[in-house]
Protein backbone atom coordinates (compact mmCIF):
# COMPACT_ATOMS: atom_id res chain seq x y z
CA UNK A 1 0.00 0.00 0.00
CA UNK A 2 1.62 3.66 -1.33
CA UNK A 3 1.14 6.13 1.05
CA UNK A 4 2.43 9.64 0.92
CA UNK A 5 2.91 12.16 3.85
CA UNK A 6 1.52 15.29 2.57
CA UNK A 7 1.65 17.74 5.75
CA UNK A 8 3.08 17.22 8.97
CA UNK A 9 3.79 19.35 12.11
CA UNK A 10 4.12 19.22 15.81
CA UNK A 11 0.11 19.37 15.51
CA UNK A 12 -0.96 17.16 12.68
CA UNK A 13 -0.02 14.99 9.85
CA UNK A 14 -1.70 14.31 6.62
CA UNK A 15 -1.50 11.27 4.69
CA UNK A 16 -2.66 10.36 1.26
CA UNK A 17 -3.47 7.11 0.34
CA UNK A 18 -3.89 7.24 -3.78
CA UNK A 19 -4.94 3.76 -4.46
CA UNK A 20 -7.96 4.00 -1.91
CA UNK A 21 -8.43 7.69 -3.06
CA UNK A 22 -7.74 8.60 0.84
CA UNK A 23 -6.72 11.00 3.27
CA UNK A 24 -5.81 10.04 6.68
CA UNK A 25 -6.00 13.56 8.83
CA UNK A 26 -4.56 12.30 12.64
CA UNK A 27 -3.95 14.77 15.39
CA UNK A 28 -0.82 14.32 17.55
CA UNK A 29 -1.77 16.10 20.68
CA UNK A 30 -5.33 13.58 21.02
CA UNK A 31 -4.14 10.89 19.02
CA UNK A 32 -7.21 10.97 17.56
CA UNK A 33 -7.64 10.84 14.01
CA UNK A 34 -10.12 10.47 10.90
CA UNK A 35 -9.96 9.16 7.14
CA UNK A 36 -11.72 10.45 4.50
CA UNK A 37 -11.93 8.18 1.07
CA UNK A 38 -13.82 9.25 -2.49
CA UNK A 39 -15.73 12.73 -2.85
CA UNK A 40 -15.04 13.67 0.71
CA UNK A 41 -11.70 12.66 0.84
CA UNK A 42 -11.01 14.85 -3.20
CA UNK A 43 -13.16 17.90 -1.41
CA UNK A 44 -11.11 17.77 1.80
CA UNK A 45 -8.04 18.08 -0.32
CA UNK A 46 -9.82 20.89 -2.65
CA UNK A 47 -10.21 22.36 0.76
CA UNK A 48 -6.63 21.86 1.86
CA UNK A 49 -4.76 23.21 -1.68
CA UNK A 50 -7.10 26.49 -1.34
CA UNK A 51 -6.06 26.93 2.66
CA UNK A 52 -2.28 26.71 1.81
CA UNK A 53 -3.29 28.60 -1.42
CA UNK A 54 -4.52 31.67 0.92
CA UNK A 55 -1.19 30.78 3.79
CA UNK A 56 1.07 28.35 3.93
CA UNK A 57 1.67 28.91 7.33
CA UNK A 58 1.78 26.10 9.51
CA UNK A 59 -0.29 28.15 12.11
CA UNK A 60 -2.86 28.24 9.21
CA UNK A 61 -2.68 24.94 8.25
CA UNK A 62 -2.99 23.86 11.69
CA UNK A 63 -6.21 26.16 12.23
CA UNK A 64 -7.48 24.76 8.86
CA UNK A 65 -6.99 20.98 10.18
CA UNK A 66 -8.19 22.10 13.72
CA UNK A 67 -11.52 22.69 12.00
CA UNK A 68 -12.20 18.81 11.51
CA UNK A 69 -11.51 18.61 15.37
CA UNK A 70 -15.31 16.95 15.56
CA UNK A 71 -14.60 14.34 13.15
CA UNK A 72 -11.60 12.83 14.65
CA UNK A 73 -13.08 10.17 16.44
CA UNK A 74 -10.99 7.16 15.80
CA UNK A 75 -7.96 6.53 18.06
CA UNK A 76 -4.58 6.47 17.18
CA UNK A 77 -3.24 2.83 17.47
CA UNK A 78 0.48 2.30 17.75
CA UNK A 79 2.14 -1.10 17.19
Amino acid sequence: MKMNIIYSSDSYYVVEYPAQRGYELVDKRSARGTFFQGDVAERFQQSLHAAAAEDASIERLDEFLGSFGILLNQPLVVH
